[in-house]
């Protein structure tokens, strides 16, 4: 009689990645809240394989600490005194807290970081549709490159493949860099799977795995979609984008309590496909 061998998975998760697309699709949450949230993320892909967890690998570089001068407020900015640093220095101590999470830092590239223009109001701006007394703080992004977030991923993934502890891997990706290491796993007879969290995939990273797996059902808002419809009641309720007040109860901006009830969005976790 055929054994049945018993999948044991890692999950290679890009911070970068997911907290920009967690943002999106879950809303904003507090740094215990995202560390509960991805754990428990990880684990539906580990229970969707009837696998056993190695271990859940987060790449992420340590917020900024750096000074830098902003060119429309003509100021320098501390960032280690801002919220985002805060933020980002809680959660990536949550992170260590959790069990089977390895945490992966990045470092700070030297030579590239500062503020610039966001596409929009800069495509307005050449356009002559708006002038420079018309930009705003919000306009700005903070643009500060990272290293060796890449090259960790890399390496993890050959060693996961050299040492034969695992036979299925799981990655939340951000870009197609990682498709020598994709390539060298899946040659080494381990599952690769990719979960996009319905971003795009590109063709080159999509010939190299061996599937895509989602954790949650097709997200509305967060793909541009317009309003939508929910019937409660016999009445017609329209939910467009980030309408209501965030309540205790509801799990993201996206979600609103009408009549009482809590009226979940597609991707808030009570909707996740089980």
């Amino acid at each position: 009689m055929e054994v049945r061998r018993e999948i044991v998975t890692a999950i290679i998760v890009d911070g970068g990645f997911y907290r920009k697309r967690a943002h999106a699709l879950f809303g904003e949450k507090t740094p215990n809240q995202r560390a509960d949230e991805l754990v428990e993320y990880c684990r539906r892909h580990i229970r969707k394989s009837h696998a056993a967890l190695y271990r859940i690998y987060y790449y992420d570089c340590p917020p900024s600490e750096r000074v830098i001068f902003h060119p429309l407020t003509r100021k320098h900015v501390n960032l280690r005194k801002s919220a985002e640093y805060r933020w980002m220095a809680e959660f990536m101590r949550e992170l260590t807290k959790r069990r089977k999470v390895a945490l992966r830092r990045g470092e700070e590239l030297e030579t590239q970081h500062g503020y610039m223009l966001k596409p929009e109001p800069l495509k307005k701006l050449c356009a002559g549709a708006i002038t420079i007394s018309d930009l705003s703080e919000r306009d700005f992004l903070l643009d500060i490159t990272q290293k060796g977030v890449d090259m960790r991923i890399g390496l993890d993934i050959a060693a996961l493949a050299e040492n034969g502890r695992v036979n299925q891997i799981i990655m939340i990706p951000g870009d197609s860099d990682f498709v020598p290491a994709a390539k060298h796993a899946r040659r080494s007879g381990i599952d690769f799977i990719l979960d996009p969290m319905w971003a795009t995939v590109t063709d080159s990273l999509s010939e190299r795995i061996d599937g895509v797996r989602q954790c949650m059902r097709r997200p509305q808002h967060a793909t541009g979609c317009g309003a939508r419809y929910r019937k409660q009641r016999g009445e017609h309720l329209v939910f467009e984008g980030r309408l209501g007040r965030l309540s205790p109860n509801v799990c993201c901006m996206r979600c609103r309590v009408v009549g009482g009830e809590q009226m979940e969005c597609d991707q808030c976790p009570g909707h996740w496909s089980q």
